[in-house]
């Protein structure tokens, strides 16, 4: 037990100074588990031996934790009202990475099954980094940030079919038809069984507990644990367990709350999980799969985002939302370790496979965090090479255009409001904004629009935007907003311009680009909340009254 003692605080050790590098680096932490695992494994320190059958129970606990929680936040109601756009993305670039990736590692002598489990593994983008990088630049509400997390919903929902599949397999190594329909029916009365109990147990003993943190934890805890031992007892796998456990307490007004009890445990047991597979690589591998992993890499590097262009230039959007959203998928996923793994556990894996990938996985998230995060210039040079082949003919541009005196860019949340002064005020204005759904709302109530990004400039360049008087923005994205102002000012330094920021740091950005004002709702919405408690009784009426208030005005939208 001290032996394992000292060599779990050496591999945490470790592991937090590597991570403290990749951070400074600005590189996502899951390079710097793996990079742990590289230095704590055979191929320089050696601290993992010994008790290695010990550790590979900890990443199999992590994997299931990881399942479990994608189960829990596994949203097909998202998934449903972003429509067609994001499953044929999906599905079309799961394809064409299975497919070619396939063939390319056919060429390099590769037995079928191998290639086919490692092609499978590659067609996976990370969610966890293509959200986080979203988060970072503020794009999650922008159109391609939409439309980019829709595809990653439905590689997850196609991740967690192969799990169930692969499950199946493990079960029914032994003989054909008769353990499959065995296995089957088993299947059906676990989920009938399951849905049973999530609809008519769990949310009572739920509502019982969850008034304590600790049993709340301690309860999900033996949730999945549970269910996913019980499953693998019928002969699934533990992956099968853990995703329907999840999926059973997903329509739960607990979820948000059980998610963030689970993560730093599930954080804990990942972060063994990647340095047990760095852990695996060893000298003679690196020589032998170096050539084949930077083949890989730079199929997906350069292929993923190829086809995710076509397929969502296929779908009528711009060059630039194509391209952005092609650029975020530019790297593998955790899950393809989970698919390698399960294969492994199964014998269809046996040779370099994990090593390869685990190359493949270091070096597209290295790049691919860098071709992310600099993604608008990236496409800001290579526009005159796109302007090469003419305008951009999904670019949707209204057939009258008029001067206006005020534009208003976004009518999403408190545009809306913007617009209905404007509108008293009997000004001039038109608004630009990029969703179908609010350009029905503006359709009805005969608001002039034109239907458009504000970050290509070549369709900034067909409006007369810069002779107007005043510009209002209420977008998000920071740096759309600082193209924006740029665009303006090198036509008309004299137009006034209204930005909006979040944070403080991002408003004086904007300020140092030229903006004239910047609103912060969060900073607005403090004020005035101190005005109230400034000058008016704080006392149930009071409240009562704002409420009141609150009512009317939004029962006036």
């Amino acid at each position: 037990m001290d032996n394992l003692f000292i060599q779990t605080s050496l591999l945490m050790t470790v592991a937090v100074l590597v991570a403290f590098i990749i951070r400074l680096l600005k590189q996502p932490l899951i390079v710097s588990y793996i990079f742990a695992g590289i230095l704590c494994g055979p191929l320089l320190l050696n601290i993992i031996h010994g008790d290695s059958h010990v550790y590979e129970a900890f990443s199999q606990m992590g994997v299931v934790l990881l399942l479990f929680i994608i189960g829990l936040n596994l949203n097909l109601n998202h998934l449903k009202s972003i429509g067609k756009v994001s499953v044929i993305t999906g599905l079309g670039q799961v394809l064409f990475t299975a497919v070619f990736g396939t063939l390319i590692l056919l060429v390099l002598n590769f037995n079928f099954q191998a290639a086919l489990f490692l092609a499978i593994a590659m067609t996976f983008s990370s969610t966890i980094i293509i959200m986080k990088m979203l988060g970072d630049k503020k794009d999650t509400e922008t159109i391609y940030g939409r439309y980019t997390i829709g595809l990653m919903i439905v590689q997850d929902v196609i991740a967690v079919i192969l799990v169930i599949v692969l499950g199946f397999l493990r079960g029914n190594e032994a003989s054909g038809l008769e353990t499959f329909l065995l296995l089957s029916l088993k299947l059906i009365i676990a989920v009938l069984v399951l849905f049973i109990l999530s609809k008519y147990l769990v949310p009572r003993i739920l509502d019982r507990i969850a008034d304590s943190s600790e049993l709340l934890f301690l309860f999900t805890l033996a949730w999945c644990l549970a269910i996913a031992s019980g499953l693998y007892l019928l002969g699934f796998s533990l992956e099968i367990g853990a995703i329907m456990s999840g999926m059973a307490l997903s329509s739960s007004p607990y979820q948000l709350e059980i998610s963030s009890r689970i993560k730093p445990l599930r954080d804990f047991f990942l972060i063994l999980f990647f340095i047990v597979l760095g852990g695996e690589m060893i000298i003679g591998q690196v020589s032998t799969v170096i050539w084949p992993a930077l083949i890989l890499s730079l199929f997906i590097l350069v292929g993923n985002p190829l086809i995710l262009y076509f397929l969502f230039r296929r779908l009528k959007f711009t060059r630039r939302n194509s391209f952005l959203a092609g650029l975020t998928a530019a790297q593998v996923s955790e899950f393809g370790f989970v698919i390698l793994f399960a294969a492994r556990q199964m014998g269809h894996v046996q040779g370099d496979e994990l090593a390869i990938f685990t190359l493949v996985a270091i070096t597209t998230i290295l790049v691919s965090t860098y071709l992310i995060s600099n993604s608008e210039q990236l496409y800001r040079r290579l526009l005159p090479f796109f302007r090469y082949f003419g305008p951009d003919k999904y670019r949707q541009v209204n057939k009258i255009i008029k001067t206006y005196d005020a534009w208003l860019i976004g009518y999403h949340r408190m545009g809306t409001k913007i617009a209905e002064s404007l509108s008293d005020l009997k000004t001039k204005f038109a608004v630009i904004d990029f969703d179908p759904g609010v350009v029905k709302s503006l359709e009805k109530t005969k608001t002039p629009f034109y239907f458009g990004d504000i970050a290509d400039i070549e369709f900034l360049e067909s409006l007369p935007i810069a002779n107007t008087k005043i510009i209002i923005m209420t977008i998000p994205a920071v740096d759309d907003q600082i193209n924006l102002i740029k665009f303006v000012h090198k036509i008309n330094a004299k137009v006034l311009i209204i930005a909006n920021a979040y944070r403080f740091n991002d408003s004086q950005e904007l300020y140092k680009n030229g903006a004239n004002f910047v609103m912060m709702p969060h900073y607005l919405g403090g004020h005035w909340m101190g005005h109230i408690l400034r000058n008016k009784k704080f006392n149930r009426k009071t409240l009562q009254e704002l409420k009141t208030e609150q009512e009317n005005i939004l029962a006036m939208k």
